[in-house]
């Protein structure tokens, strides 16, 4: 079976939630909180896929360490959560599109490696589209463009119901980033579309990562309010 080869036929509903102007961090988690925990009462509910900016604001995995943080916790203005993905500190902000698929994977593949790749071969695809030429860096995720790590990745599974999800920098301002080590590596420049495509913009991306999504996991795509949810 070809690894990326969607698992459903493209008559599975997907929920498709696209929000317009930038929702608050603790907001949109508490969607996902919600969405996961109304699916493990009921598996039979569709599929979700939520794409949305923030404004500034960073995150901690589950385990992760505060020594690649390069500011003052106790002094900060910064917003700061630990959440329960995993992986190391991140950064979220204008510019930047996040995707939050709700899956329950027990419809498609019980295997969290295949759904980290399948997140990568979205963003890969999207990529492609810009002839830009995503590529994996081996025993690390996330998708990275001339050496410079463009999308980011970081998932929970329970119930194999997913949240959290990835980043896709497409025109943000990079500054944020330089207050931290994202995602624990040094040695790997955050970067973004922008710097190769100059002119792009997030409404454009949107379109293409939606698209994407859909062909990835084999679903049909529904634009859904958050009351249909």
């Amino acid at each position: 079976m070809d690894f990326f080869a969607p698992v459903n036929s493209a008559s599975t509903r997907c929920c498709l939630l696209e929000t317009k102007g930038l929702v608050p961090y603790l907001e949109a988690w508490a969607w996902q909180q919600c969405l996961v925990s109304d699916r493990k009462l009921n598996p039979k509910l569709d599929d979700v896929l939520i794409l949305l900016e923030h404004p500034p604001v960073y995150t901690l995995g589950q385990g992760a360490t505060t020594e690649f943080l390069k500011f003052n916790l106790a002094q900060t203005e910064y917003e700061l959560h630990r959440i329960e993905r995993g992986g190391e500190v991140t950064y979220h902000c204008p510019g930047q599109l996040v995707g939050y698929p709700i899956l329950n994977l027990q419809h498609y593949r019980k295997d969290l490696h295949w759904y980290l790749r399948q997140l990568e071969e979205v963003i890969i695809r999207v990529l492609a589209v810009y002839r830009l030429e995503g590529t994996r860096i081996s025993g690390l995720t996330g998708v990275w463009v001339a050496g410079r790590k463009v999308a980011a990745i970081g998932i929970k599974v329970s119930r194999w119901i997913t949240m959290h999800g990835f980043a896709l920098n497409v025109c943000p301002d990079l500054e944020g980033f330089d207050r931290i080590v994202p995602c624990g590596i040094p040695d790997k420049p955050v970067g973004s579309l922008a710097q190769f495509v100059p002119d792009i913009t997030i409404e454009q991306v949107r379109q293409e990562v939606a698209i994407a999504f859909a062909e990835v996991f084999g679903v049909k795509l529904v634009p859904t309010q958050t009351g249909g949810l």
